[in-house]
C-alpha cells in the first residue's frame, strides 16, 4: 500500500478541499513547489491545486466554503486564485499543452493528472499529493521526482530539448533551482539549455530579471552566474557582465580575471547580508573594468575611472534588465560610485577629514558601503588580506569615532544659499555657491566646527573679503 503523507497536509485549506472532491466527485491534488518543498523541509505558502475538470468551478466552491471573498478567475486561462489566512492558493484544471514556435504561450486542452505532471519543468516539481477520499496524502510520482530529489539533481519529465525549447524561461528556472537548492542539473539538460539558448529571446526581460533576483538571493549566487556563462545565456541577457571575463598578460604582467573577482566579492557579501540591492552593488561595483582597462610600463594594469564610469552604466544596465530606476537604482549606483573610497583609505593615512568627506557623501548607506568593500578585499595571499582587513578595521573604527564628534552623516552645511542671499540682499549668483563652497569645505577640513556659530563667522570674513556687505544683522 503506497505510503500516506497526510502529516505535510495540515492546514485546513486541505480539509476543506477534501470534503468538497468528495461533494463533488472531483479528482483533486496539490502539486508542485509545496510538495516539493515538504521533503526538503522549506518554508512554503503557495498551494497550486490541479483539478481533473473545472479548475475555476471548483475553486468557487472552496472559496465559498471558506467565506473568502478575494476570489479571482481567470476563465481565459483556466485558473483562479485566492489568498486564505497566511497563504496562496491556485487552483487550475488539469491540461495537456503545445507549443508554437515564436511563443511561449501554450495551446492547453483538458487532460489527465499525468498529463498535467509531465507538462511541468521539472520531476521535482512533478510530485502530487493525493486529496481525494480513498487515496487521501498518497504521493504521485510518475516521473522518480523523489528519487532525484534525494540526489539532489534537476531532471525534466521529457525530453528536455523540448521542456526548454517549449517554454525557455525554464532554462533560466533550471539554474535558479540550482542556485536556490544547490542542486545539479543533470548533463542532458545542461546540453539542451545550450542547444537551445537563443531561446531565450523571445522570453520578456522583465521574467528574465525575476529569475536573475532569485539567483541573486540564492545563498551563494556565483553558482547560478557560473551556470549561465557556461550555458551561453549569460552573454545574451547580460552581455556587460560577460566582458569582465578572462586575463590578459603584457610584460609578464596580469591582472586577475575580474568575472571570478566579482563573483567572490558577491559571495562574501552575502555572507553578510541578504540585502537584493546591495548585493547587485556587488555585482556591479567593477562592471566598468573592461573599459578602462590599461597596460602601463611603470604601473602594470591600472583602471582608472572605473568606479564613475561604472556608475554611469548603472541606469542602462537596470533600463536594460527592467530592474526599479527609482530609488533602488540609485542606491546601487552611488555605491558603485563610492566602492574605492574606504579602499583608498585602507591603503593610504586615515585622516579626519577624508573620513568626513566619506560620510558626508555616503550619509546613511556608509554601513552597506562598509560592507561591500570589506567584500572587495579579496586576494590568494593570505598574508595580505589579513593586513587590509586589520586597517579596514581601523578605519571602521575611525568612522564611528568622527561620526559621534562631528555629526557628519547626511551632511549639510548650517548655512544654506537662502540665508546667505537675505542675509547680503543678493540673487542667485555665483557668490552664493562660492560661499556655500568654502564653509562646506572647512567644516570637512575640520577648520572650523560644524555648528551655526562657527559657520557664521567664517562666513561673515569670506564675504568681507569678497567685497560683501551685509544688509540685515546676522
Amino acid at each position: 500500500m503506497p505510503e500516506s503523507y497526510t502529516h505535510f497536509l495540515q492546514h485546513p485549506v486541505f480539509k476543506v478541499i477534501a470534503e468538497l472532491s468528495k461533494t463533488h466527485s472531483q479528482e483533486v491534488y496539490v502539486v508542485g513547489g509545496f510538495v516539493r518543498d515538504c521533503f526538503l523541509g522549506r518554508p512554503c505558502k503557495d498551494i497550486d491545486i490541479v483539478v481533473v475538470g473545472d479548475g475555476p468551478a471548483f475553486a468557487s466552491h472552496v472559496a465559498h466554503k471558506l467565506k473568502v471573498k478575494n476570489l479571482a478567475l481567470f476563465a481565459r486561462y483556466g485558473t483562479a486564485h485566492f489568498k486564505y489566512k497566511d497563504i496562496d492558493v491556485e487552483f487550475v484544471g488539469a491540461r495537456k499543452e503545445s507549443y508554437s514556435e515564436d511563443s511561449r504561450k501554450p495551446a492547453t486542452s483538458p487532460g489527465t493528472l499525468n498529463d498535467d505532471q509531465l507538462r511541468r519543468d521539472f520531476t521535482i516539481n512533478a510530485l502530487a499529493f493525493s486529496l481525494n477520499e480513498d487515496t487521501y496524502g498518497t504521493l504521485m510520482d510518475p516521473f522518480h521526482g523523489m528519487q532525484d530529489l534525494s540526489k539532489g539533481i534537476l531532471k525534466t519529465p521529457q525530453d528536455p530539448s523540448i521542456t526548454y525549447s517549449d517554454d525557455p524561461l525554464r532554462m533560466l528556472r533550471a539554474i535558479r533551482f540550482a542556485a536556490q537548492l544547490n542542486f545539479q542539473i543533470a548533463a542532458p539538460s545542461i546540453e539542451a539549455i545550450y542547444t537551445h539558448r537563443e531561446r531565450i529571446r523571445i522570453v520578456s526581460m522583465e521574467r528574465i530579471s525575476t529569475e536573475l533576483n532569485k539567483i541573486m538571493l540564492s545563498t551563494k549566487p556565483s553558482r547560478g552566474f557560473y551556470l549561465l556563462l557556461h550555458t551561453g545565456l549569460l552573454p545574451l541577457i547580460f552581455p556587460e557582465l560577460v566582458a569582465l571575463c578572462g586575463t590578459e598578460t603584457v610584460n609578464g604582467h596580469s591582472h586577475k580575471d575580474n568575472f571570478d573577482h566579482t563573483l567572490e566579492v558577491l559571495d562574501n557579501l552575502c555572507e553578510k547580508s541578504d540585502h537584493l540591492w546591495l548585493r547587485w552593488a556587488a555585482l556591479l561595483h567593477d562592471i566598468a573594468k573592461p573599459a578602462t582597462k590599461r597596460y602601463e610600463p611603470h604601473h602594470g594594469w591600472t583602471f582608472h575611472g572605473h568606479e564613475e564610469l561604472g556608475a554611469r552604466m548603472v541606469p542602462k544596465i537596470f533600463n536594460h534588465l527592467r530592474l526599479p530606476l527609482d530609488h533602488k537604482m540609485k542606491y546601487v549606483q552611488k555605491l558603485v560610485r563610492l566602492h574605492l573610497r574606504p579602499i583608498a583609505l585602507v591603503k593610504g593615512n586615515v585622516t579626519d577629514s577624508a573620513i568626513r568627506r566619506l560620510l558626508a557623501d555616503a550619509g546613511d548607506d556608509i554601513d552597506d558601503l562598509m560592507l561591500l568593500c570589506n567584500s572587495d578585499i579579496t586576494s590568494k595571499n593570505e598574508f595580505k588580506v589579513k593586513r587590509y582587513r586589520k586597517n579596514f578595521d581601523l578605519v571602521t573604527e575611525k568612522l564611528k569615532i568622527v561620526e559621534e564628534k562631528d555629526r557628519i552623516r547626511n551632511f549639510q552645511p548650517p548655512i544654506t544659499g537662502e540665508y546667505i542671499m537675505d542675509v547680503y540682499g543678493l540673487g542667485p549668483c555665483a557668490q552664493i555657491g562660492i560661499l556655500k563652497t568654502k564653509i562646506k569645505d572647512a567644516i570637512l577640513e575640520g577648520e572650523i566646527s560644524n555648528s551655526m556659530e562657527d559657520a557664521k563667522m567664517l562666513m561673515i570674513k569670506l564675504a568681507e573679503e569678497m567685497g560683501l556687505s551685509a544688509v540685515k544683522d546676522i
